[in-house]
Parts: structure tokens; sequence; C-alpha cells
């Protein structure tokens, strides 16, 4: 990845490090059971949009862990915001063994059999001016995490009966994105939380090379294990950074975290005036916050 040639914006929670990181070898289905219990804040009448498959996906070996299609949630752009396009990567840690592999085939982590035919679309993904200031009319699609390795695997073990193909998913996602009409794009914005935002920098690249010259592209992640990279990192000017210590977890796609009343700030603003001021070039957004727990604007998860 080359951090000088494209503009990316980093957004991390540290106080999560030990948790999240070390935590996913031993607990990993259980921690992120026990985290998206968080992750849906209370929005009164959240959008809700469908489930679509990505058919003949599996004439190119595009399939989830468990050999289904994968597939993504989209809302149309409108205004203003028709032909801009944010793609949001799923998150939700790695399988690193057959055996949490194998169990993941059996959710939403691992098949599309098993995802929700309908998501509340909240946060970085909202259609509301209120709630998502910057991107509520853009053309919005959140990509479904079904690999178990952050988009980026390739193999196969038949054994098990396991297909490891995120990075043909990726392939065909932004193929069938392409032809949905993200080739005409004025602006384009990759984006993804937890092992999504670690796929978000993995395709970075792929990403901006789908476009021609006159498309504005950035990427954006929201990942913990960030704070030995931001010395480089910082010292590109395109480049952000929003580094909070909150104790929180997908801040971009909780509307209490990502934009309202209370939530966190750093220098006054909130995640979501700093990733729009980042991606439309208003201001240079290089914050870092106190250590943990000194920010009192943060939304900490409370372990019970």
């Amino acid at each position: 990845m080359d951090f000088k040639k494209w503009g990316f914006l980093g957004v991390i929670c540290s106080a999560t490090l030990l948790i999240f990181v070390e935590g996913f070898e031993y607990t990993n289905v259980s921690h992120i059971s026990y985290l998206e219990s968080y992750e849906v804040s209370a929005v009164a009448k959240p959008l809700m949009v469908p489930l679509t498959l990505i058919h003949g996906a599996d004439s190119k070996g595009a399939v989830c862990l468990d050999g289904t299609l994968p597939a993504y949630h989209w809302d149309r752009g409108f205004g203003s915001g028709a032909n801009s396009w944010l793609i949001q990567l799923e998150g939700g840690g790695w399988c690193n063994n057959v055996r949490t592999c194998v169990y993941r085939k059996k959710t939403r982590r691992g098949s599309s059999n098993y995802m929700e035919k309908t998501l509340a679309f909240t946060g970085i993904l909202s259609n509301k001016p209120e709630e998502n200031p910057d991107f509520f009319n853009w053309n919005r699609i959140k990509l479904r995490y079904c690999d178990g390795a952050s988009f980026a695997s390739e193999g196969q073990d038949k054994a098990n009966e396991l297909f490891f193909r995120g990075q043909r998913i990726w392939s065909v996602a932004m193929e069938e994105f392409m032809r949905k009409g993200m080739r005409n794009a004025d602006r384009a914005l990759l984006s993804g939380c937890s092992a999504g935002g670690l796929a978000s920098i993995l395709h970075c690249d792929e990403f901006h090379e789908l476009f021609t010259g006159h498309t504005k592209v950035k990427c954006l992640r929201f990942r913990m294990q960030m704070l030995n990279s931001i010395k480089g990192f910082s010292r590109s000017k395109p480049n952000g950074l929003f580094l909070n210590s909150c104790f929180a977890h997908c801040q971009s796609e909780r509307q209490d975290t990502w934009f309202a009343d209370d939530s966190p700030v750093l220098q006054n603003k909130p995640v979501a005036i700093a990733v729009g001021d980042w991606y439309f070039d208003r201001s240079g957004i290089k914050y870092i916050d106190c250590a943990y727990p000194c920010d009192n604007t943060c939304h900490n998860l409370i372990f019970r």
C-alpha cells in the first residue's frame, strides 16, 4: 500500500487493542457477537435495506465459506449524491483454524443463507442529513463479509468443504457495482470497520485503479492496529488521522458515535464531520486523543 499516493483516513479506538486483537485467537465468535450487541444504536425508524445476492458469482468461484453466493445491501444515491459512491466493507474478525471456519460457515459470517434479509443503515450509511451530513444522499453499499479473512483469502479445503474466496468476492462485487453505475462516479469512498477496515487497506490501490482520473477517490479505515504505523502515515499531506481513545467498536456504523448530539469529539469535531472535512479537503485532519480513559465525550463499552 502506497500511503503517499492515495488519500487515506485512519480512525481507531486505541483502548480496545488488547481485547479485540489478542482475544480473537481464542474467543473470536463470542467476542464478535458480544460486541455487535452494541453496534446497532437506537435510531428512530432507520432505513431498512434489502439483501442482494451477486448472481453468477459462483461461476467465477466467488463464494462464501460454505459455497453460497456473496451479497450486499445498496441504497441508491439521489440529488447531488447520485454519482457519488460509498462502499462499506463489513467487519467481523477472522476465522483462523479449521474449527472456527467450520463453525463460521453456519453463521452470517460464512454463508449468505444466514444473512439478514434487510439491514438497518445507520451512521455513515444513514440516508438522513441530520445523521450523516456529508454522505446521506450518496449511493451507499454495505458489502457483506463471508470469507473469514478480510476479503483477501484464496484457497479451498475440500475435506472440510470450506471455500476461501475473499479476493474473488471483492473482484466480482466491484464488477457488479461498476455495472450498476459506479464506473461513472464523480466521487468514491472505500470504508470499512474492524476486519473490514483491514480490507479497505488491502484493497485501496485496487479500488483506485477502477476509476479514471476524473473521479475523486479516497479510502477510510476504522481499525485498532494502527498506532505503530502512524508515524510514517501521518507525514503524507493527503492522509488524515482521527485517533480517539474511546473503548468502542465500529464507530462509523453506530449513530451515537458517528454523528449525534453527544457523539465523541476531538477538537470539537465528531467523527462524521472530521471524515467529511478530510474527504472534501475542507481542512487537514490529524487529531490524536489523550490516553484512555481521559476523553469524557466517549461512549465506552461497559462489560457487566
